[in-house]
């Protein structure tokens, strides 16, 4: 870790006796330090060289398309590194940030470090507006030089924008405003969740520590929990009302605005997903909840001697499960075996995040919560970030997230206008991540009794990420649309909360006092709008595409890892015919959720056994 000159911003010591060394990331192959010279002058170049490119090509795109293609292709290869330096510079601060989000020198950095960036890049804003502005026959004509064509991807994902595209002075207030609008509520909503205490025993926990507990084998800790994590969300819920209420009324305007017809519209164009292909998932999910989680959830209050489960049982282990601390070196080696076995060359890309030090795993107070990979820009390399505890459930997240790693290495050679994924596709390594290591566990069940344990674990899995995600879909579409009608109440919102909830859960399980509250705590209705759906998308089109695997006599790796590495180069469809998969039928979507029902099956004829 670099040397830094705020107490938060440096190394600390992360072993204890049952999780072992915990690494923490090592940002200096992004910058030497918060306070290094190099900071201070990529910030000041950003805005020089943005300026005269702004100088150089403002007004003239339209005549380089005509006249000068070569002239175009230089621009858009500045527009590009320009793009991975100013990508370099906030990917740092947001890193940093993360690591301790009530950390005023943390806010105070990151925060700089978006207002200069969002100023330098208010000078780009032209370019990808002229662009779009250009005839499309002159366009067709341009993309016949083999330079240009590189880029023909991105510049025909940037088109299909042109019909919500608004006039340039109206799109720079849009993005200027981002900071004191969009960005600023998300920063609200991270430093009030990582500043929150939840009372147990006695002791203050973070919501990480109390989330955990949710998860242990004890009844009366996870009611307690349960009642810990209620008492804190009551106590906020006016500010997380308040920046539901606006986030929502702000996407409304913008979509309004731009003329987007569909609340969510804007989230498919960015997935590069038609609102069908959506739509059909979802109902798809939608209609299997009795066979999935409905199903599930009355087996497991049967195994645990309930006629209904509380929430706070939903995710319980099953009375004969192993809840021993697995340490961090278990977990690591778990993975990189799983991963091995499908491909070396996936476990050496793998690899490379625990011996170059790309991995920050102590979860503690201020941290942001949960876990994410973030790819920073294509002229370095991804990071990951995990609360590691020792459960079952993070070996899991381990393997989603170098999933996500090794995905974002591949296509890394893509560049930074192309490296970029759509979050139905991205969602694709993680989870196929996350089942080689399930399957590579479950062949090593040494019983029945093994089997059932680690079944159940997967069914939870799969309905968390399909039936859940799909649940809180349809909760935020409700959300956004009564919004519309005016400003939504805390009890408002927690109605369509227990809604949607009763819906997805099922009669098994008893919506508990106080459950009303925990929307609060996700993330994603805040940061990213309908991104959820994701979830559901990626782990049907994995559950598919893992059929594929096991049927394939050879060469699914080669074509796994072509899918990979195209990043953001290709749709859907595309990628997904080499497999023989087309997420367009609806046939696609129902393969995928009787990978579920059959686990599901096999867990019932284990119970009669």
């Amino acid at each position: 870790m670099p040397m830094m000159p705020h107490p938060v911003f440096a190394p600390h010591s992360s072993a204890s006796a049952e999780l072992g060394d915990l690494p923490e990331w090592d940002l200096t192959d992004l910058y030497p330090a918060v306070n290094a010279p190099e900071v201070a002058a990529d910030l000041k170049e950003s805005l020089e060289r943005s300026k005269t490119f702004e100088a150089s090509y403002k007004g003239r795109l339209g005549e380089l398309a005509k006249d000068n293609v070569p002239a175009l292709v230089t621009a858009i290869r500045a527009y590009e590194d320009l793009e991975d330096l100013m990508g370099r510079l906030i990917s740092f601060a947001g890193l940093l940030y993360s690591e301790n989000t009530i950390d005023p020198a943390a806010q105070k950095f990151y925060g700089d470090v978006q207002e200069q960036i969002t100023t330098a890049s208010s000078h780009l804003l032209f370019f990808t507006l002229e662009l779009n502005k250009i005839d499309d026959a002159v366009m067709d004509a341009a993309l016949e030089d083999v330079q240009l064509a590189h880029y023909r991807p991105w510049i025909e994902d940037l088109r299909k924008g042109k019909p919500y595209q608004l006039e340039d002075r109206v799109e720079q207030l849009f993005h200027e405003k981002s900071v004191t609008g969009p960005s600023a509520w998300n920063r609200l909503f991270d430093e009030t969740m990582a500043s929150l205490k939840f009372e147990m025993d006695g002791e203050e926990l973070s919501i990480e520590q109390t989330l955990n507990l949710l998860v242990d084998p004890s009844p009366e800790k996870r009611r307690l929990a349960s009642e810990a994590l209620t008492k804190t969300f009551k106590a906020n819920l006016r500010t997380f009302t308040l920046i539901t209420n606006t986030l929502a009324k702000d996407k409304e305007i913008s979509d309004r605005w731009r003329s987007f017809a569909d609340i969510a519209d804007s989230r498919h164009l960015a997935n590069r997903v038609e609102r069908e292909v959506v739509d059909a998932m979802v109902t798809a999910v939608r209609d299997a909840y009795p066979r999935l989680s409905h199903r599930y959830y009355k087996l497991k209050a049967k195994w645990l001697g309930m006629d209904q489960l509380n929430t706070w049982d939903r995710n319980a282990p099953l009375p004969d499960a192993d809840t021993r601390v697995i340490p961090w070196d278990e977990a690591k080696n778990t993975v990189l075996s799983a991963y091995g076995s499908f491909s070396p060359d996936m476990a050496e890309i793998a690899g490379r995040f625990f011996d170059k030090g790309w991995i920050h795993a102590p979860a503690r107070s201020g941290k942001a919560p949960g876990a994410f990979a973030h790819p920073t820009v294509p002229s370095a390399h991804p990071y990951v970030l995990v609360n590691y505890q020792g459960k079952i459930r993070d070996v899991m997240t381990l393997a989603h997230e170098l999933g996500h790693g090794v995905h974002q290495v591949l296509a890394g050679p893509n560049g930074p206008l192309m490296a970029p994924t759509p979050l139905t596709l991205a969602e694709t390594a993680s989870v196929f991540g996350e089942m080689l290591t399930f399957k590579s566990l479950l062949e090593k069940a040494a019983d029945p009794r093994t089997r059932k344990i680690m079944l159940a674990a997967k069914a939870e899995d799969m309905i968390n990420t399909v039936v859940r995600q799909i649940a809180f879909y349809t909760f935020e579409r409700k959300v956004h649309t009564e919004r519309r009608n005016g400003e939504l109440t805390s009890d408002k919102i927690g109605e369509l909360w227990l809604s949607v909830q009763a819906e997805s859960l099922g009669p098994a399980i008893r919506l508990s006092e106080g459950y009303e509250t925990f929307w609060t705590y996700i993330p994603h209705f805040v940061h990213s709008p309908f991104y959820v759906y994701a979830y559901a998308f990626g782990d049907c089109l994995v559950n598919s595409l893992y059929a594929v695997y096991e049927e394939a006599e050879t060469g699914f790796q080669e074509k796994y890892f072509d899918l990979l590495k195209a990043g953001g180069t290709k749709h859907h469809s595309e990628l997904l015919a080499p497999f023989g998969l087309d997420a367009s039928d609806p046939d696609f979507w129902k393969k995928g959720l009787s990978v579920i029902e059959r686990i599901i099956d096999e867990l019932e004829e284990l119970d009669r056994a």
